[in-house]
């Protein structure tokens, strides 16, 4: 990650288990400024096809690259209890997918 001003935001509002909402919000503000925000919501792939082509590779590479950055961004702005739930998850999608079942409250804003 390069050196972002908006990882002060993580820093500020860790994950505790009560502020889900809120701290997705703020971590997609950080991971939007990185480039990053895609890992989230999409699986990681797994396997690449021998008859891949040089873009597809670097792709592939690129993909396991913000995975895990993203991955480590994601387990660092949680308290600790909570990263021992998550830390044997590889995607950061799945640790997502996870965390959106316990912890997302549905979002009350009138508008």
């Amino acid at each position: 990650m390069s050196k972002n001003p908006l990882t002060t935001i993580l820093k500020a509002n860790i994950f505790n288990g009560t502020n889900y909402n809120d701290w997705l919000r703020n971590l997609r503000i950080v991971l939007v400024f990185e480039n990053q925000a895609y890992v989230l919501d999409m699986s990681l792939p797994r396997a690449l096809p021998k008859e891949s082509i040089h873009e597809e590779r670097l792709t592939f590479e690129k993909w396991h690259e913000d995975n895990r950055k993203v991955r480590s961004i994601v387990l660092g702005s949680m308290t600790n209890d909570i990263q021992k739930q998550y830390d044997r998850h590889d995607g950061v999608q799945s640790i997502m997918h996870c965390m959106s079942q316990i912890y997302a409250v549905p979002d009350l804003h009138i508008r």
